[in-house]
């Protein structure tokens, strides 16, 4: 049988990008790279002359220098050629790395067979519970306006910024990020460290949380692997994980 990537339009593979979204099920973290112009470049997998899969190959922004393959997608009743079609990816594009998430459908599978050098990048954490934190004397001021976010939202870019504050004083600030699939909406804050370890991060996050509800997106949010006072902070105000971003050098 005969495997291979072959150079396309982004209108090719659309219907497969569209189950890849639906199978994944969760914040597709390299998602809207697509939307940016010379950043990535996209493969259609054929069995034979079967359109059987897609690859991504990351090569704008961050990746100028290190050209990375950040998805790859082979449709369920192909998936018996799984290693034939990456095989083929690899081969076609000339990538000697992979970054993608732990919780995705394929290409974490392909990166643990491929490399032997793979690292956390970020922890990634998912909404899981509600909580009702005090707000021990802090509120939360919206600096960005409705009509700015909702554009935001539409065009899958950008978003909106908050403000913690206590007593006139502003001590925390904050945001949702809306450049990931729908319905996701990415979530970070930071406390001036005179304020931290008193419990406002968590307020900051869990009322953050509740703004992303109010503007029809789920919450999601990340970390870095070490940052263990950002991790207690979000599993407090009711985040979860659920995956890694990971990376790895192609050494197979």
């Amino acid at each position: 049988m005969r495997f291979e990537a072959v150079p396309c339009s982004p209108a090719t593979v659309l219907p497969l990008r569209e189950r890849y979204r639906a199978e994944m099920g969760c914040q597709i973290l390299f998602d809207q790279i697509h939307a940016r112009e010379g950043w990535t470049e996209l493969f259609a997998l054929n069995v034979e002359d079967d359109l059987a899969g897609f690859g991504t190959k990351a090569i704008g922004g961050p990746w100028c220098e290190r050209p990375t393959i950040i998805e790859f997608f082979v449709a369920p009743e192909q998936r018996s050629h799984v290693f034939r079609l990456f095989d083929a990816l690899l081969a076609q594009t000339g990538a000697r790395r992979i970054e993608t998430q732990s919780n995705g459908t394929l290409l974490a599978h392909m990166l643990c067979a491929f490399s032997r050098d793979v690292v956390s990048e970020s922890i990634l954490f998912e909404d899981r519970f509600t909580t009702d934190l005090p707000a021990t004397g802090a509120t939360v001021r919206q600096v960005t306006p409705d009509a700015t976010i909702h554009a935001a939202i539409e065009r899958r870019g950008g978003g909106g910024e908050w403000r913690l504050m206590m007593n006139g004083v502003e001590v925390g600030q904050g945001g949702i990020l809306f450049h990931y699939n729908r319905p996701f909406g990415d979530l970070h804050m930071e406390i001036a460290e005179p304020f931290r370890r008193r419990g406002l991060g968590a307020y900051f996050v869990q009322e953050l949380k509740r703004a992303c509800r109010v503007l029809g997106a789920i919450p999601a949010a990340r970390c870095n692997p070490d940052n263990l006072a950002s991790r207690h902070t979000l599993q407090k105000a009711g985040f979860v994980p659920c995956g890694h971003r990971l990376a790895g050098s192609i050494t197979k």
